[in-house]
């Protein structure tokens, strides 16, 4: 019998979120702490663009991971990885570190993120659960990616790797993200599994 494509999407997804559930160390969803520092390049971004710093979202449970969620996900994350080609911030604008849409088809990471949350939120996810994330890589270098809260648990987007992956499938340390109720508003991160590695050592 022949599978339609949405059947065989929705098998290959229940496959990888099978493969989450038995492989992934830790939890589905982040610990966060209280407020913290926003990023420097956040604020200035706000500063030029209000509304980023004005989205307000009731607190409630994470949007449902659908097949078509799923599949618009990778498909944002593909494409912007696609179009939009690396550039650090100082080749682009001259300066160490700004936050901005990459319009002109160069980006550095935060870049990146910001384009995944601006088509995301036009494909009608709330702002409350698409959230730029700061992590640190394994060579201690700052990252920046975005975060997808859902029913299912929270997936990263990422310049760097090219599938969709459960947060605690990356390699990354997490340190901090916009709040879920605000997105002027950033918090700490709790990233404890590290922690939990090393209890059963």
């Amino acid at each position: 019998m022949k599978m339609t494509r949405g059947k065989l999407l929705l098998l290959a997804m229940a496959m990888q979120l099978s493969a989450w559930g038995t492989a992934s160390a830790g939890p589905l969803f982040m610990h966060t702490g209280g407020r913290t520092t926003q990023p420097v390049g956040h604020y200035e971004l706000c500063q030029r663009i209000p509304i980023e710093c004005n989205e307000r979202t009731p607190n409630g449970s994470p949007v449902e991971l659908t097949r078509k969620l799923w599949a618009t996900m990778i498909k944002v994350n593909n494409s912007v990885n696609t179009r939009v080609k690396p550039r650090t911030d100082m080749e682009i604008y001259g300066v160490e570190e700004y936050w901005a849409y990459p319009d002109n088809g160069f980006g550095d990471c935060e870049d990146f993120a910001l384009e995944k949350r601006r088509e995301l939120m036009a494909a009608g996810v709330p702002a409350g659960d698409l959230l730029m994330t700061v992590v640190r890589q394994p060579n201690g270098d700052g990252h920046a990616v975005l975060t997808v809260r859902t029913s299912l648990g929270e997936f990263i987007l990422d310049n760097l790797e090219p599938k969709v992956l459960a947060w605690n499938d990356t390699v990354y340390t997490y340190l901090k993200r916009q709040s879920t109720e605000n997105s002027g508003v950033w918090v700490s991160i709790n990233d404890g599994r590290e922690d939990a590695v090393a209890s059963v050592r």
